[in-house]
């Protein structure tokens, strides 16, 4: 029987030099493919795998390599197209260790093929209950040696009878994650400038007929003047556009770097075979008839996206506008726009293919500029993820604009974006609608969910494509602000007390507006100006200019210009209704320059896009703190009470070495079936304790109950969904008489409902529900809200993803609507919230270590004058199909 291994074995994965290739466990077919393997391999790479010479694998050899049982035997293989180009296997030698070896084909050394099959296969050890491995190195292999001790974990060697025994410990450490996401970071940053700074360009599919996709990329690459040769491909013609055309790829003389497709989606993927062939790097399909158009077309995109991937290109698209970048070495327009805005400071992304052509016409309108744009289309492969980490190291983008319509990794996307934000601010459109791909509502969190996960990582988020611009340009052109004061330079009273009304409605604290008159000049808006920015009570400032008949334009421009200039301070302006960068505003430079200073065609704009970029700079402005150090945390005793309880569930589904099973791509759905637990033993794991409460059967119980626990004591329906009914408790109750009394009421005419009995807990608190839940593509998330009937009515939840910090905790807290009613608003008294938010860093440490915890639920839990109370717990513990999207080692999504 063929042995079987779990499907989150298999990935895809992004090379140091921006490449890709497909990692594998060995199955036994791939006897032919580990001989040619071999075959390629130098004397030297055999010398220091085998110590010695071995011109030939025998047959024996090459059976018990390729057959191998997944749990103390383990070979994983790269390959890149057909061909095999790397192996790594351990075998388990004793308790807890195994030996490892491995071998890279020649040709593809120094590409970190085997840094990041090492990384797949202490994963897979670390699922075997493998804690070490131990590698047997000549001295002269300094790359294994490097290799290993540059993993990041804790590695250790001595020396003996001309060998360096090395034996590295797998437990993951900080180092060995930071190593990991610095080399992610590089190798998909790498694949990005491979697409946006290509040498040559070949456009497939390039026909004569006007307007044709093919002849629109070619015509827009040649008006562009894109540095390098272009080549359009065509079977039949000699020529397109005056360019001599070629047959196929693979006839044209010199090399091809990026290639843009344009074919019928049904002749794409034997394209995508020629440009393997051909040694392309990247594709930009902007071909239709994908995923777009239903199941068969979906299907189709998957297949292109594997095959590109399988032969190291990464894919634009399909059903894509293309990509551009303005840098003067570059000049590339390999999209279907004829108008791209100049040099700027702003990256773009847009999922959508069919809105890029009008968003980077309004860009083009509002003056802004971009460094580059990707317009992703269906997002077979390249997502915004990958643009993130290649706009992080691009010194020519300050600023980053993503229009996105799904999320395909969002636990990733929230990590790339709380660190690259933290330097350079990311502004996002995330529509509702979800046309492809996978999504937070898919898996049934709220919209508000992912507002909350976006703040908490430093992303502003915005409702529109307005607004992401209104935002935008700010952003690439003032300097950020320094607090929520705000004065108001105006030559109109009206429009003044509008700009103080939108401040204050938005959170900014507005002085009292300079009114200049309808008729101020550039001395009297400098003279203002001036005075104001040169404050200390004011952080930014908004200046309005309308005046009622044409005046100065260009001295009040360049006097606001000059007085801005050095201040520090954001100015924004509603100058004359303009809406962009107002040529007279703009500093001269490689576009406009940073102290131009934008246009808002009214002041409550300009004030919108103000305040969303004064909550970034605040939380920009805050120290980066790791989540605290607890006590009373036994994560151990967790670990093995959550396998006690699940054991003799179904275990995760595997597949024999091939067809993977189902679940999101990228990620791993929960498998197994749900357990439903006390929580109150597990809780007590992480220093938090549930009041007890005992479940009786008759009057008689209910009143013993009440004298072990104590009064006086709360009678109350069992069903732990019981709180969110009214009628299904009584309080205080003093006596034994008040206890039957409350036993006959609740029970009634309802036999078969169960009733427990409580200790009432202190008065006054504030009741409140805390929750989480493991969402496949977010991973842990913990919910708040507070538990009055209002605030469930209306959803008034707070959500953050695991661990939180104690700022994270806090931040929650006030998430919420009716957070004023514990801070001793609305005649509540003011309670122990230092307490809740303790409460929530250990809810969210216990979610963040237990991915098998698919659901709990802390409700209530009462927030008293001095100490938090949980009166009821239930955990859904499940058995998950695999580790938990973004983190394990590295792989596209």
């Amino acid at each position: 029987m063929e042995a079987h291994y779990p499907a989150h074995w298999e990935a895809d994965v992004v090379l140091a030099d921006g490449g890709t290739a497909h990692v594998r466990p060995i199955r036994p077919a791939d006897a032919d493919r580990l001989r040619s393997f071999y075959s390629r391999l130098s004397d030297e790479s055999i010398y220091f795998r085998f110590f010695g010479p071995r011109p030939r694998l025998s047959d024996r050899e090459v059976e018990r390599f390729t057959n191998v049982d997944y749990l103390s035997r383990v070979a994983l293989i790269a390959t890149i197209g057909t061909e095999m180009v790397a192996v790594i296997r351990y075998d388990r030698t004793g308790p807890g260790e195994a030996e490892i070896a491995f071998l890279v084909e020649d040709a593809h050394q120094g590409r970190g093929v085997a840094s990041v099959l090492l990384e797949h296969l202490a994963e897979t050890a670390r699922e075997r209950g493998i804690e070490r491995f131990v590698a047997d190195v000549l001295p002269a292999n300094m790359r294994m040696t490097g290799l290993l001790r540059q993993a990041g974990y804790t590695a250790q060697s001595q020396f003996e009878d001309g060998v360096v025994r090395m034996t590295l410990d797998l437990t993951p450490t900080d180092t060995s994650a930071e190593v990991r996401a610095a080399r992610e970071h590089r190798a998909e940053a790498r694949s990005i400038a491979r697409l946006l700074t290509p040498g040559s360009v070949a456009v497939i599919g390039a026909s004569r007929e006007p307007g044709g996709v093919g002849q629109t990329v070619l015509r827009n690459l040649l008006a562009a003047d894109f540095t390098g040769p272009v080549y359009p491909v065509h079977r039949e013609v000699r020529a397109v556009a005056g360019v001599r055309a070629y047959p196929s790829v693979g006839a044209i003389d010199g090399e091809v770097d990026l290639a843009v497709v344009a074919v019928p989606a049904e002749g794409v993927l034997d394209v995508v075979e020629e440009c393997a062939e051909k040694g392309v790097h990247g594709l930009v399909v902007v071909s239709s008839g994908f995923g777009e158009t239903g199941a068969q077309g979906r299907a189709r995109q998957d297949e292109l996206a594997r095959i590109a991937r399988s032969y190291g290109l990464r894919v634009v698209g399909p059903n894509c506008l293309g990509i551009a970048n303005t840098d003067p070495a570059v000049k590339l327009n390999a999209t279907l726009a004829a108008t791209v805005p100049g040099r700027g400071k702003v990256g773009f992304f847009s999922q959508s293919g069919a809105l890029g052509t009008a968003l980077l016409q309004r860009v083009a309108q509002r003056g802004m500029g971009i460094s580059s744009l990707v317009s992703a289309g269906n997002r077979a492969d390249v997502s915004g993820n990958d643009l993130l980490q290649y706009w992080e190291e691009d010194d020519s983008t300050e600023v980053i604009l993503l229009y996105l319509e799904s999320l395909g990794n969002p636990r990733k996307f929230a990590r790339l974006a709380r660190r690259i934000a933290r330097r350079k601010p990311i502004v996002v459109v995330k529509s509702g609608g979800t046309p492809s791909g996978h999504s937070a509502e898919e898996l049934g969190l709220p919209d508000s969910a992912i507002s909350s996960l976006f703040e908490q990582a430093g992303l502003i988020r915005v409702d529109d494509l307005i607004q992401l611009f209104d935002v935008g340009q700010l952003l690439a052109y003032q300097p950020l602000p320094a607090g929520p004061r705000v004065a108001l330079v105006t030559n109109s009273d009206a429009l003044g007390l509008l700009a103080a009304h939108a401040c204050r409605a938005a959170g900014l604290d507005p002085r009292p507006p300079v009114n200049l008159g309808a008729s101020a000049g550039p001395a009297e808006y400098g003279t203002a100006l001036g005075g104001e920015l040169a404050s200390p009570e004011v952080d930014a400032a908004v200046v309005i200019y309308m005046p009622p008949i044409p005046g100065e334009t260009d001295e009040v421009a360049a006097e606001l210009l000059r007085v801005s200039k050095d201040a520090g301070k954001p100015v924004l302006t509603t100058f004359r209704g303009h809406l962009g960068m107002h040529p007279a505003l703009r500093l001269p430079g490689d576009g406009p320059a940073r102290g131009s200073i934008p246009s808002y065609a009214a002041p409550e704009e300009a004030v919108r896009a103000l305040a969303r970029v004064v909550r970034y700079a605040k939380w920009r402005a805050r120290p980066v703190v790791p989540p605290p150090e607890l006590d009373g945390i036994d994560t151990a005793r967790a670990k093995v009470l959550v396998h006690e309880s699940l054991r003799g569930c179904a275990a995760p589904e595997s597949q024999p070495g091939g067809a993977p099973v189902g679940g999101p791509v990228g990620g791993f759905a929960q498998a197994g079936p749900p357990v439903e637990i006390d929580a109150a033993e597990l809780l007590s794991c992480y220093g938090l304790t549930v009041w007890p409460a005992e479940t009786v059967r008759s009057p008689d119980e209910a009143v013993a109950a009440a004298e072990r626990l104590g009064w006086p004591v709360v009678v109350k329906v069992a069903d732990p969904g019981a709180a969110r009914r009214a009628g299904t408790v009584r309080l205080g109750l003093t006596g034994p008489e008040m206890v039957r009394h409350a036993y006959a009421e609740l029970l009634g005419p309802g036999a078969g409902v169960e009733l427990a009995v409580q200790r009432m807990a202190p008065q006054p608190a504030v009741p409140t529900v805390v929750g989480v839940v493991e969402d496949p593509a977010f991973g842990p998330v913990v919910t708040f809200g507070l538990g009055e009937v209002t605030a469930r009515l209306l959803l008034d939840q707070g959500f953050r993803p695991a661990p939180l910090t104690g700022e994270d905790a806090a931040d929650l807290v006030r998430s919420v609507r009716a957070a004023p009613l514990l801070f001793g608003q609305y005649g509540y008294p003011p309670v122990a919230v230092h307490a809740l938010e303790d409460l929530l860093v250990r809810v969210g440490r216990l979610a963040n270590d237990l991915p098998e915890v698919a659901r709990l639920d802390l409700d209530p839990v009462l927030v008293g004058e001095s100490d938090v109370m949980i009166l009821g717990a239930c955990a859904t513990l499940r058995t998950p199909a695999g580790p938990r999207l973004d983190g394990g080692p590295r792989r596209l999504s």
